[in-house]
């Protein structure tokens, strides 16, 4: 009698771990690199439980100058020896502060050894904590072998947001949902419309009263409109 066997193949599924530091701080754990994201941690009376020096991060990126997106740059930086990408005017304050391993930028896209990662516009402002230039304000879009996702920036719901959709197709995007400096729950799923991702992470919010914000309200009108919300406790990972 003769048998046959049918091989069902494994599927291997992909996804990045997303760890939340607060405010807009945040890594993304993804093609075998850690990417940290605007660090702004010892500033925050919210994250008082986080160590910096327990941090590692193989890159950091920089959406602006601003403090509640810096201020914790230069000891994470040069505790790590991550390289720092941000906009040519901050990486060149950067180095001006003893960071060694910088990768200036303006608009566009560059690959590096974890992918490709393109910086597009941001609707905000940035200077240095010192009130120097800061250049543009920007977002990162980043594509590797584990998918892509979108990172807004501090920004208003602005068209340009019409473009991300050229540039891919989105896992997941990081939007801020504070109102007040960017965009609230309710321009939040607007701007998921325009570059047609659903599955969104927020950040830029409670960090003060100013930005506060109805987490149940935001959660519950995401989750009607067929959306997905994730609003992460600060210290915790999750898996996208």
């Amino acid at each position: 009698m003769e048998h046959y066997f049918c091989k069902v193949p494994v599927l291997h599924i992909e996804f990045m771990r997303f760890t939340y530091y607060g405010h807009a701080c945040f890594m993304i754990e993804t093609a075998g690199k850690k990417l940290l994201f605007d660090p702004f941690i010892t500033g925050n009376d919210k994250a008082k439980h986080i160590d910096i020096n327990s941090i590692q991060a193989d890159y950091i990126l920089l959406s602006h100058g601003h403090g509640d997106h810096i201020a914790d740059l230069v000891p994470i930086a040069k505790n790590t020896g991550a390289t720092v990408i941000a906009m040519a005017e901050i990486a060149h304050w950067a180095e001006e502060h003893g960071i060694k391993n910088v990768h200036p930028m303006n608009y566009g896209p560059k690959a590096f050894e974890f992918g490709k990662v393109r910086m597009v516009p941001a609707a905000h402002s940035s200077s240095l904590p010192d009130g120097s230039y800061g250049g543009n304000p920007g977002g990162f879009i980043v594509t590797t072998s584990d998918g892509s996702f979108y990172y807004t920036g501090d920004t208003c719901l602005t068209s340009d947001l019409k473009l991300v959709p050229h540039y891919g197709k989105l896992d997941f995007a990081v939007m801020p949902v504070g109102g007040n400096y960017t965009m609230d729950p309710e321009d939040a799923m607007i701007a998921s419309d325009f570059i047609q991702c659903n599955r969104v992470v927020g950040v830029h919010y409670n960090t003060w009263p100013i930005i506060g914000i109805d987490t149940n309200k935001a959660l519950a009108a995401f989750k009607a409109a067929g959306k997905e919300l994730h609003l992460p406790a600060i210290g915790e990972t999750i898996e996208l």
